[in-house]
């Protein structure tokens, strides 16, 4: 493949890029790559829509920050894709009244189903941008790593209430309004018209490996990469992950 599909390597995302990667791919081995179209919801600085538009989509930003959306433009500048790369100020719960609907070939919303008002409404939305055929990449928390994370830190009762809570929140200070396992996710997407293509845990170790210990080890990083990409799909390990990572198709 051409050198304009490398994308970043970094463990934290190695699952997420290696997915999307897969699917830019397929789109150029098809010829569609002229013209492709993404949008990122809640995509702020453009961490993922800047390597996108490098490797020739363009790309709208829609995110509620001011600041967040000022950092895109430098880093699309620098990396000379300003032309490609568009921002909208906007709130995810209002998603509709933002973008066109039926305009885009992929769709990002990462980390921001958990903290939307209305998510099954959202989830709609982002069907609804994309082309029959398009995909959706869904990044959440899971609710399975709260619940050990408070356990671990010695909040059991916290760990308790995210265990039991319906929508896994720890207390009634939780930042987060919602989390997922892998059932429920699907539910949502597939109620919303997106069927689920794939499903993998995100930061299944990453999280559990103190930087430390791989700085001036020849290797690590490459190698808790490939464990990451490994152990992304399989139960249990993908159950225990930070993160949540679907991608869902809207039907042709």
């Amino acid at each position: 493949m051409v050198d304009r599909l490398r994308t970043p390597a970094a463990p934290r995302t190695a699952v997420v890029w290696s997915v999307l990667r897969a699917e830019v791919e397929r789109r150029a081995g098809t010829g569609a790559l002229p013209g492709l179209a993404a949008l990122d919801v809640g995509g702020g600085s453009g961490m993922f829509a800047v390597p996108l538009a490098e490797m020739g989509l363009t790309v709208t930003v829609v995110d509620v920050s001011v600041d967040a959306l000022a950092t895109l433009h430098r880093r699309a500048a620098e990396a000379d894709v300003a032309d490609r790369v568009s921002a909208v100020q906007g709130d995810a719960d209002r998603l509709s009244e933002a973008v066109p609907a039926g305009a885009y070939d992929l769709v990002l919303c990462h980390s921001v189903l958990e903290v939307v008002d209305d998510a099954p409404a959202t989830a709609a939305t982002l069907a609804g941008a994309l082309r029959p055929g398009g995909c959706a990449s869904v990044l959440v928390a899971n609710r399975a790593a709260t619940v050990l994370a408070r356990a671990l830190g010695g909040h059991l009762a916290e760990a308790y209430r995210a265990l039991t809570d319906p929508d896994g929140r720890w207390s009634d200070g939780d930042g987060v309004r919602r989390r997922f396992d892998a059932a429920s996710l699907s539910r949502l997407l597939e109620g919303a018209g997106l069927p689920v293509e794939q499903l993998h845990g995100v930061r299944v170790v990453t999280d559990l490996v103190p930087g430390a210990l791989l700085d001036g080890v020849p290797g690590a990083t490459d190698a808790l990469y490939e464990l990451e990409l490994a152990a992304s799909t399989l139960p249990p390990y993908r159950d225990i992950a930070s993160q949540l990572h679907a991608l869902a198709r809207r039907p042709r």
